[in-house]
């Protein structure tokens, strides 16, 4: 059976590995973010990059933001486990 550690931690590992998808779409100009699956992701992602986002300015075009917001997650996941074993 899965403890609470284990459970958050993996859902933290999803959460991750949409935001490096998402990032990894980003380079494609010709997505269309308005449809399916694009929009269903952008609609995860977006709430969880959106603060860091306010917070972090781009440092010469490049935005920081998805980065720092996957070190959060993983730290949180990490704690988690710790913390509930």
């Amino acid at each position: 059976m899965l403890d609470i550690g284990g459970l958050v931690f993996s859902l933290t590992q999803l959460i991750s590995m949409l935001v490096i998808v998402w990032c990894l779409l980003s380079w494609f100009p010709n997505i269309r973010w308005y449809e399916q699956p694009f929009k269903g992701l952008d609609q995860v992602v977006q709430p969880i990059v959106g603060p860091f986002r306010r917070l972090i300015p781009p440092i010469s075009g490049i935005d920081l933001s998805p980065m720092i917001a996957i070190l959060v997650i993983q730290f949180v996941g990490s704690v988690a486990r710790q913390v509930f074993p």
